[in-house]
């Protein structure tokens, strides 16, 4: 049987378990009950099972039969917290909180590939460690499961590869794999400003130091920035979200706040967007006889694909599903992903998998985070199927 085959033959399993963890979504690196719907599914294979420490992870470690590299391949279990409104028969049972991203299929799929690939172990050169992954919505949960040796889980080597898949709604045809070599997602970081001054009468703006003014001046700096001063070729996305200031009209406030979030492609561009947003920010404050609080919080960074290893996936989902199937995007996604920790330390290449429901218009589909995402069961199969291919290719091109 092929791999193809062997998914079909457990795709009801695979969604059992999907609605299982659906209805019960759990937020951040605390997911008890969905570690447990995991370490359910992977009860009686032929793993070495481990959890984590200070977060809810799950390691688990399929060791061939043959010496040889190791394979990683990653599925993530967070949710997030919005309120489902989808109708679904298996929708969120947890008021306030629902699998908005997909993260559900993510996970259900690495299972069923470790089920299909425990039934191929005697044939195994190496080995492939299972990444169940709490926290990737902006907990940095895989920095966590990085720092307690996830790497080193099969051995003191690092994985020769590692792989990741994200489902999609709005961004592809049904069923169809994208890929590219390079930046794959931005790096996502956060910018706040506080522009402090002296508060008073509305009717009397020469007698305080207005905040407001300035700091709109300083938003549209910064817009002016990522144009002005960043390659077009290497862009800059900066999107103030939150402003803040005084609390009526007749009311000169003491401050006013902003947060923006900050997008990135390349770790030069990143480090320049840093000095000079906060630079514009603390200049522009002074001119005007403020002062300026800017803090730069560093968030994920960019998600980098390998150029062999997204050449090697692409390839190996066009042989599996066809190459209409198998898309070269010409252009990454401005979202952020934690697996961006992993491939700074092993090469590999993260996939996306239009997963809107075919009989809908992908096109204008709700997107991932909408409290009306859906996301379709019939794409878990080719899901698995892919996560096992690519660890039994790789191992056997990297041990001939």
């Amino acid at each position: 049987m092929t791999v193809q085959d062997e998914a079909r033959a457990i795709a009801g399993d695979i969604a059992e378990l999907r609605h299982a963890i659906h209805r019960e979504p759990e937020i951040g690196l605390d997911l008890p009950k969905t570690q447990a719907k995991v370490l359910d599914a992977l009860g009686g294979l032929p793993l070495s099972v481990t959890t984590g420490e200070r977060v809810t992870s799950v390691t688990a470690v399929l060791r061939g039969a043959k010496p040889g590299p190791t394979i990683l391949l990653r599925g993530d279990m967070d949710a997030l917290p919005v309120k489902e409104e989808t109708g679904l028969e298996y929708a969120s049972r947890i008021d306030g909180a629902m699998h908005a991203c997909g993260h559900d299929l993510h996970t259900s799929m690495l299972a069923g590939a470790a089920r299909i690939l425990s039934a191929r172990q005697a044939e195994l050169r190496g080995n492939v460690i299972f990444m169940f992954q709490p926290g990737e919505e902006g907990f940095h949960g895989a920095r966590y499961m990085l720092e307690e040796g996830l790497l080193e889980a099969a051995g003191p080597e690092k994985p020769a590869a590692a792989y990741a898949m994200h489902v999609m709604s709005g961004l592809l045809p049904h069923g169809a794999f994208g890929v590219k070599p390079g930046p794959m997602l931005a790096a996502a970081d956060q910018l706040h400003v506080t522009v402090t001054g002296r508060g008073g009468h509305a009717s009397s703006p020469h007698n305080s130091a207005d905040p407001i003014p300035a700091a709109c001046e300083i938003v549209t700096a910064l817009q002016t920035m990522v144009t002005r001063r960043f390659d077009v070729f290497d862009p800059v996305v900066l999107t103030v979200g939150s402003f803040h200031a005084g609390t009526t009209d007749n009311v000169i406030p003491d401050d006013a706040r902003f947060d923006a979030t900050v997008r990135t492609f390349s770790a030069e561009a990143r480090e320049r967007a840093q000095e000079q947003a906060t630079r514009i920010v603390r200049e522009i404050a002074k001119a005007h006889g403020l002062r300026a609080d800017a803090e730069y919080v560093l968030g994920y960074p960019v998600t980098l694909n390998d150029e062999a290893e997204a050449e090697f996936l692409a390839t190996t989902a066009g042989d599996l599903f066809g190459s209409e199937r198998s898309v070269r995007r010409r252009n990454p996604v401005t979202g952020a992903e934690d697996f961006s920790y992993v491939l700074d330390e092993v090469p590999g290449a993260f996939v996306f998998l239009g997963a809107t429901p075919a009989a809908k218009d992908w096109q204008s589909a709700p997107t991932n985070h909408s409290n009306i995402a859906l996301f379709d069961d019939d794409v878990l199969a080719d899901g698995a199927a892919l996560y096992a291919e690519l660890a039994l290719r790789r191992l056997m091109t990297a041990s001939s």
